[in-house]
């Protein structure tokens, strides 16, 4: 079997697949996993995969996971280049709030045309990172790769600046931008309370605050090479 033109169900579990693979590092995502992600049950994750397996997209073992398959891959991260750049377009060009254009983004990522999408690069002056700081990949399937530590692992008196969002719910993102914590923005760490499961911030123009580690965890950070004090 052969998908020559995907639908839209086909590139959302293509997308999703890829983000698990990223965020688990594991040699196959688990089904359950897989499921929870996209809001469905097992088993119709399960028959989709199988569907997607016939047409070489993924690989899939029963009882282990799946993943994707080069041209599942492939797939995926054009499907990811349309939805960041919608997102970047949806933020910049229109004024939407970076808390809101995810949403929006899902739903016109299957709509958008090549021809489109490649007026919308370059009217953004081809940007390497969405608003959230997620990379975009390249018209070429090329994907950008920066070492970055999250916010609850740096150690006080280091400075780091904010990098990427890996939380995109509209609550956290309006959390984050009111603690002065958008991508970009540069903060100091003033201690880790190991026993309260916290760690104490100064963002740049801000007032100190303390967070969670929970939340910290999902703050992505380059650290400032010789800014410790």
């Amino acid at each position: 079997m052969e998908v020559r033109m995907p639908t839209s169900t086909v590139e959302d579990y293509l997308k999703q697949l890829y983000l698990e693979q990223q965020a688990t590092k594991q040699r196959l995502v688990p089904m359950g996993r897989l499921a929870s992600a996209m809001g469905v049950v097992p088993g119709t994750a399960t028959t989709m995969v199988k569907t997607l397996a016939e047409a070489g997209l993924v690989q899939y073992e029963a009882r282990s996971g799946t993943r994707l398959t080069e041209g599942g891959e492939k797939l995926a991260l054009r499907v990811l280049r349309r939805h960041r750049l919608v997102e970047s377009f949806l933020v910049k060009v229109l004024g939407l709030d970076w808390s809101e254009v995810h949403e929006e983004a899902e739903e016109l990522e299957h709509a958008i045309s090549d021809k489109v999408l490649e007026r919308i690069d370059a009217l953004l002056d081809r940007p390497t990172v969405d608003p959230h700081g997620d990379p975009i990949p390249s018209a070429f399937g090329q994907v950008a790769t920066t070492k970055l530590l999250n916010l609850a692992t740096l150690s006080p008196g280091q400075r780091a600046t904010v990098a990427r969002v890996i939380d995109q719910a509209p609550l956290f993102l309006q959390f984050v931008e009111r603690c002065g914590l958008t991508p970009g923005s540069t903060v100091k760490v003033n201690a880790r309370d190991l026993i309260a499961d916290a760690v104490s911030v100064t963002p740049a123009g801000k007032p100190t605050i303390t967070i969670g580690s929970t939340a910290a965890e999902k703050i992505l950070m380059e650290v400032v090479k010789g800014k410790r004090k």
